[in-house]
């Protein structure tokens, strides 16, 4: 969450910085591209975090019905 709040961040500073440079538009435009595209993957990392953590919390709950019932 901190991540994707700091990228946010950046990504805005970029924009406001395209926005006040006259005369490098251009550059100044694929920086903000690829701030929005590195925000992006930014998400995607968290949410396949996510999904892995939530993988192995069920994973560890099954493990742990297994070892309850194996010592029966």
């Amino acid at each position: 969450m901190t991540k994707s709040i700091a990228i946010s961040l950046v990504l805005a500073a970029s924009l406001g910085l395209a926005a006040c440079s006259g005369g490098h538009t251009e550059n100044a435009a694929n920086n903000a591209a690829n701030a929005a595209e590195n925000a992006s993957n930014a998400a995607d990392n968290a949410m396949n975090a996510a999904l892995n953590a939530a993988d192995n919390a069920a994973n560890a709950a099954s493990n742990a019905t297994n070892n309850a019932a194996n010592a029966m």
